[in-house]
């Protein structure tokens, strides 16, 4: 897949806005000398844009729309450095409007649906997309936010929602909850529309057993608009892309160039309309790839695969590249084992030693056994032994948020 002439003119005028008002990425162009590209190979010659650029444009460098006609800023959710600050105009909220519109309208939800909306609002751009779309859908938004368990199944039972919008690991926490409480029947829920975090297969295969609906993986990350920009249709876990307002590449991590449709490699997304903080080839390091060929429900956006991992999950441990997703990869060849995991890495009497706690599904497994069957399989993945302790169903603390499953203790 590579940009064709109508999404090229779009690049054109997004580069011309950042160079003429001189924000943070038009310097940057002016001073390379780049204020027009003529076809895909010199677009792909474009530098890359990162988010340790956008924090040194902290905090209005990114602003390339006239600053009156900016309505609202968003704000990354990392805990780490300097946040990065994303400002929109009304033309970029009402885009990222349309998209979600799409997003839902894609997994079959309609005007008649009561949204149930459970990600954080403010600086972080998840609820208030979430909301957005389902005010462009016409659709009732359940505008709850965050946690309060309580209150969540009370409002879910008494106004009958039938679509849950959340994070994963929240999503998984409620199902857990409405199983504990014995009140599946009072639950009128019949799809979840889930982003913010990777989520792994045996996560969604739990949610769906537990509370018997339909889940999308909804995609999107605060730079590049929000929540909101793809998402996957009914029957297959691939998910489209609005290109008519985004444009997408595969490339090497390592080496930055662009790979064939089909390979595995990091997300690279340029905006094609965005005002307020346009994007050109912004690094996501969400690593998926490129399905070529028609989809069978008839839409023509492109498609990526789900969300492998991250560039940056990676973990070094003994010499050895380690990635969340091949632990993953391995506890979901055990049906006595739980979507649910922790890894935690220390260094002791000088190495490194990674303890991996796992879930057992119910209380009639073999936690012994289970245990020597996951550090064989682990070690036949990444290439050395973990020490793994399976636990009981639930042990292993569940978030409101993003779950946290990763503890490297080697520096504490």
């Amino acid at each position: 897949m590579r940009i064709n002439e109508r999404q090229l003119a779009q690049v054109n005028d997004r580069i011309n806005a950042l160079v003429t008002a001189g924000s943070f990425y038009g310097k940057k162009l002016k001073e390379a000398g780049i204020t027009h590209v003529a076809d895909a190979e010199e677009f792909e010659k474009l530098p890359f844009s990162e988010k340790a650029d956008l924090r040194d444009a902290y905090p209005l460098g990114l602003m390339t729309a006239p600053e009156e006609e900016i309505v609202r800023i968003h704000s990354s959710s990392g805990t780490t450095g300097l946040p990065v600050i994303i400002p929109y105009t009304a033309k970029d909220v009402d885009d990222w409007g349309e998209m979600f519109r799409r997003c839902y309208e894609t997994a079959g939800i309609g005007k008649g649906d009561r949204i149930q909306i459970t990600p954080g609002y403010g600086l972080w751009t998840a609820g208030i997309g979430f909301q957005n779309g389902c005010e462009k859908l016409g659709a009732m938004a359940v505008p709850m936010g965050p946690g309060n368990t309580e209150k969540q199944l009370q409002m879910m039972m008494d106004l009958k929602t039938t679509v849950l919008c959340s994070t994963s690991s929240y999503a998984l926490l409620l199902a857990e909850e409405i199983e504990r409480r014995g009140i599946r029947d009072k639950i009128h829920l019949k799809k979840g529309v889930i982003g913010s975090e990777r989520w792994s297969k045996a996560m969604r295969e739990r949610i769906q057993g537990i509370l018997g609906i339909e889940l999308y993986d909804i995609y999107g990350l605060t730079e590049i608009y929000g929540p909101g920009i793809g998402i996957n249709c009914k029957g297959s876990d691939y998910m489209h892309i609005w290109d008519d307002y985004l444009y997408l590449e595969i490339i090497d991590p390592v080496t930055g160039k662009n790979l064939p449709d089909g390979e595995w490699g990091e997300i690279v997304i340029t905006t094609l309309v965005k005002e307020g903080a346009p994007l050109i080839r912004y690094r996501t390091h969400d690593l998926s790839r490129i399905i070529p060929g028609k989809c069978e429900c008839g839409r023509s956006y492109p498609r990526i695969d789900i969300i492998k991992g991250r560039t940056d999950d990676m973990i070094k441990i003994k010499g050895v590249n380690v990635f969340p997703a091949q632990i993953e990869e391995v506890l979901a060849k055990f049906e006595e084992a739980s979507s649910e995991y922790q890894i935690r890495i220390s260094h002791l009497d000088g190495r490194d030693t990674m303890r991996l706690y796992v879930e057992a599904v119910s209380g009639h497994v073999d936690f012994a056994e289970l245990s020597k069957k996951i550090a064989a399989k682990t070690k036949a993945a990444i290439g050395f032994t973990p020490i793994v302790k399976v636990v009981e169903a639930g042990l292993l603390p569940r978030s409101e948020k993003k779950s946290k499953r990763v503890f490297d203790e080697r520096y504490d």
